[in-house]
């Protein structure tokens, strides 16, 4: 039986409170008045008063409105009848095909037991070089995409969405334009890829509250496939949205702020979502990409640096490519010593060149003569932004690792390359022999 209640003692933002016995943390609300009613959710409980988020906001909401507490936190339908849907944050359609109400599962709870995950040892192949060759995405990994703000962050998600091998894709969007939804949900279309993906989408104009429930939603939905043998792939952008919702909830709530006004509790709060990502021994599987957007570039902002702890490495996203250099897979050791022989071989002798090549540039710079390695060198760096790094290249892992091959034969003798010899001897390209 459901509790009403007709007196609200405060409202202040998206958060209003009230006296209520026998609620619980998490919830769900249903507060009504003149200006008509929305749902809300219980966030703190206090002896006998008790804390609500409203969703639809609290312009209207007076102190007189009455509220109903409905005895179980939020629930989202889950069916095969989801797949090419967009959801708002809330968890309500957003591409007008009506409202689902089957099989209702509860949203959030706790991450799978560590006792039964297995260690992430599968590659996804997602056909961009940069990922596949350098810093190989594993499923059931946990990854962050670090970068500032205009970086082509939600690009590159879009295309690891349509070129990774995965049964489901579901999108979580947080605080996004509307001009970025429209972007997603495009791509995907003209990719053919909606008839396998769900979308939960959060734009800048909707409540609050939704921010903190797309994570929640979106991830529930990946377990509910994962537990059913399905290999999916979630993707959530922008985690620093979610963090500044979190921030903005709490300073209404008045609780003590912690660095730069962010909650004690955001390591805890990132870590409880990251945590989905796990694989199953019957072949299920969730991984999980987050774009963190990092303001000022600064790494040490607590949303990056907390994250950090948390994930198994991190894409970085700078200059309009994946940085080698502050980009890390520290799950790729498990897989790419079963893919080719040769490929943990090129990755490190391609980006040792690489390296040596931006130090050649700064010497450049500098005005240093160039020797006839440094013009090597230079000329290899050059070749290998424009073939490899760059975003339009569209190639699998081996013909990634021949192409790797064939532009060291173009810059490089083999022994210049630091490359074992009988690599060289079975994979360099016999026309540079």
């Amino acid at each position: 039986m459901n509790k009403y209640y007709t007196k609200i003692d405060s409202i202040a933002g998206n958060v209003a409170t009230l006296k209520a016995s026998g609620v619980g943390y998490d919830e769900l609300a249903v507060i009504e008045g003149k200006w008509g009613k929305s749902l809300a959710q219980v966030i703190k409980v206090n002896g006998d008063s008790a804390t609500i988020q409203i969703f639809g906001g609290t312009r209207g909401v007076s102190t007189g409105d009455k509220v109903a507490f409905l005895g179980h936190s939020m629930k989202f339908s889950f069916s095969e009848d989801l797949f090419g849907r967009v959801f708002s944050g809330s968890g309500e359609a957003r591409d007008g095909r009506g409202e689902l109400t089957d099989n209702m599962v509860e949203v959030g709870g706790p991450a799978v037991n560590p006792a039964i995950r297995l260690m992430p040892n599968r590659m996804i192949p997602t056909n961009i070089p940069m990922i596949d060759v350098f810093n190989t995405l594993v499923e059931g990994q946990k990854l962050p995409i670090f970068s500032i703000p205009g970086e082509p962050y939600n690009e590159l998600l879009a295309r690891i969405a349509l070129q990774a091998e995965a049964d489901v894709i579901i999108l979580g969007g947080m605080g996004l334009k509307y001009d970025e939804y429209l972007f997603f949900k495009n791509k995907l279309e003209q990719g053919g890829a909606m008839d396998h993906t769900i979308m939960f989408i959060h734009t800048a104009s909707d409540p609050v509250v939704e921010c903190l429930q797309t994570p929640d939603i979106a991830l529930t939905v990946a377990e509910q496939f994962a537990i059913q043998g399905k290999k999916v792939l979630c993707l959530l952008t922008d985690m620093t949205n979610f963090a500044n919702a979190l921030k903005e909830i709490s300073i209404t709530m008045e609780q003590i702020p912690s660095n730069r006004g962010y909650p004690g509790d955001l390591y805890s709060q990132l870590a409880s979502r990251y945590e989905k990502a796990v694989v199953f021994e019957d072949g299920g599987s969730i991984t999980l990409i987050a774009v963190t957007t990092m303001p000022g570039d600064d790494v040490t902002h607590p949303v990056p640096d907390n994250t950090g702890y948390i994930t198994e490495g991190q894409f970085y996203l700078k200059g309009g490519v994946i940085d080698p250099f502050g980009s890390l897979s520290r799950l790729k050791q498990q897989v790419n010593g079963k893919t080719r022989d040769d490929h943990r071989a090129i990755m490190d002798g391609c980006i040792q060149l690489y390296s040596k090549c931006r130090e050649t540039r700064e010497k450049r710079a500098m005005g240093f003569e160039m020797s006839d390695w440094d013009n090597k060198l230079l000329n290899y760096g050059d070749d290998f932004e424009k073939n490899i790094m760059s975003f339009s290249s569209n190639i699998g892992l081996f013909d990634a690792l021949d192409l790797c091959w064939k532009l060291l034969a173009k810059h490089f003798e083999p022994r210049e390359t630091g490359i074992r010899s009988n690599l060289c001897e079975k994979y360099w390209p016999k026309d540079q022999a």
